[in-house]
């Protein structure tokens, strides 16, 4: 399972919010609408709720004076707060995996201050993402891996200021969430404009949420990286990374939180510890690996897929993204950084790490 290329979209200066989503909305139309269509979280799980009375109210609050498409878009960018409230009946009907699934690896040495982030979803994704290049009204410019339909970026980031972030979902019990909080995706789209891994740090602990989630937060100027877990209850943690490799998929590490066993980060966990972390290529091996016979790294199928990898070197000042297994070390786009323009050499670069 391939896909067409991933396509970068420049956007703006914009006077508003409104007008950069509206512009972004009318470029992707068609593969937002194919996106929707395809998606079985959407369609098997959110849509079925939407038609349950216990919905209304928060279904209401939502997509009130919307039209059908918008409807469905408010559910997709919501989906990390309304799916833990779904009725136990209908997700045992409508079973379906973990709708994301991400792996990162962290270090910052003397000799090495990497983020490599792994982007997987669910097979529906495929396809369905491409790139924002947006420049905000005040001049702040932004590049940011999004999912079509959803807000940039619920995946992972770059700013001109020098701040970057990747994203990893976590599992908290029913027990740990709670009603009315701020849904994760506006979160991640207000680090888009964070002017320092302090300032990214604020807007996180400022922002009261439903589930919880965890940011790898990197300042390019200062060669910083800190893990930030989340959970309900203004709770947060954070982990300075150093020189010993940082490896995180989708199970809290250092926040105590109650949460659901996921043997799918388990199983991939365990797996990172055995493996050499000593360079960028020995790290993008580890995010290529797929020994595991079912739970592998690197995802091809059939329910979760890796979309893409995103390697952030603090050193060389560059975001690559490589499309295909990391291992081969192919990079499609690289960008500069911090820079207002994010300078790419070659929009499609074909480079290879492993000489």
């Amino acid at each position: 399972m391939g896909g067409e290329a991933l396509e970068i979209f420049e956007v703006g200066p914009c006077e508003d919010a409104y007008t950069m989503g509206y512009l972004i909305g009318q470029r992707f139309s068609s593969k937002i609408k194919s996106r929707l269509a395809r998606d079985l979280i959407l369609q098997d799980q959110l849509l079925p709720f939407a038609q349950t009375p216990e919905s209304q109210p928060l279904i209401k609050s939502l997509t009130e004076k919307s039209s059908e498409q918008v409807s469905k878009i408010m559910l997709i960018n919501f989906r990390k707060e309304i799916l833990p409230f779904l009725p136990k009946t209908m997700m045992m009907i409508h079973e379906i995996d973990t709708p994301d699934d991400c792996s990162d690896v962290l270090v910052a040495s003397d000799s090495m201050a990497i983020v490599a982030h792994n982007e997987d979803a669910n097979v529906a994704l495929v396809g369905h993402t491409y790139l924002i290049k947006g420049t905000l009204r005040n001049g702040l410019s932004f590049i940011a891996y999004t999912y079509a339909g959803e807000l940039p970026s619920c995946a992972f980031g770059l700013n001109s200021h020098g701040l970057a972030f990747t994203l990893n979902s976590v599992p908290p019990l029913e027990s740990e969430i709670v009603a009315g909080g701020i849904g994760l995706n506006f979160i991640s789209r207000d680090l888009l404009e964070a002017e320092s891994i302090d300032d990214a740090l604020c807007r996180i602990e400022s922002a009261k949420v439903s589930a919880g989630h965890s940011y790898n937060l990197i300042e390019t100027r200062t060669r910083r990286i800190i893990n930030v877990e989340t959970a309900s209850k203004n709770r947060v943690s954070v982990y300075v990374v150093g020189e010993t490799p940082f490896f995180h998929a989708n199970m809290y590490l250092h926040l105590q939180v109650n949460q659901v066993h996921d043997e799918n980060s388990l199983t991939r966990q365990k797996k990172a510890t055995t493996l050499p972390k000593g360079s960028k290529e020995d790290v993008l091996s580890l995010l290529g690996d797929t020994d595991e016979p079912i739970y592998p790294i690197y995802m091809t199928g059939p329910t979760l897929y890796t979309l893409c990898t995103a390697v952030i070197d603090l050193d060389e000042q560059t975001l690559s993204i490589l499309e295909g297994n990391p291992k081969k070390g192919e990079i499609s786009h690289i960008f500069s950084m911090p820079s207002e323009d994010f300078k790419m050499p070659l929009q499609k670069l074909k480079v290879y790490l492993h000489s």
